[in-house]
């Protein structure tokens, strides 16, 4: 118990009954337990404040992380100049065979 031995704590007893005597050592050694208990709730209380407080911590990282990552993809999709050719080269190409097929159709009908 806090790095004392046996003979401490009793060296402790002894000086705490002839100061105190038998009549009010009992109600200080109540209240020296509800000191401890109190300092060990608060520890408890500090220690899971403290592990939640990390856990939002790591929590905002892994979103700042995402939020990156998603605006990175956002800004490469929007900067798509390879998608704007591909899709003027497919209606160029649908054009033209637009009009094949009416040429076709055009030479059908009058044959």
């Amino acid at each position: 118990m806090f790095g004392m031995g046996l003979s401490e704590v009793l060296l402790i007893a002894v000086i705490a009954v002839i100061f105190l005597g038998p009549d009010k050592l009992p109600s200080a050694m109540i209240e020296t337990a509800k000191f401890f208990r109190t300092i060990k709730k608060h520890l408890t209380e500090a220690k899971t404040t403290l592990d939640s407080e990390m856990n939002l911590a790591e929590l905002k990282s892994d979103v700042l992380q995402y939020k990156n990552k998603l605006s990175d993809e956002t800004q490469s999709a929007l900067e798509m100049p390879k998608l704007e050719e591909s899709s003027r080269e497919v209606r160029d190409l649908f054009a033209d065979l637009s009009g094949n097929a009416k040429k076709i159709d055009g030479e059908i009908k009058g044959s």
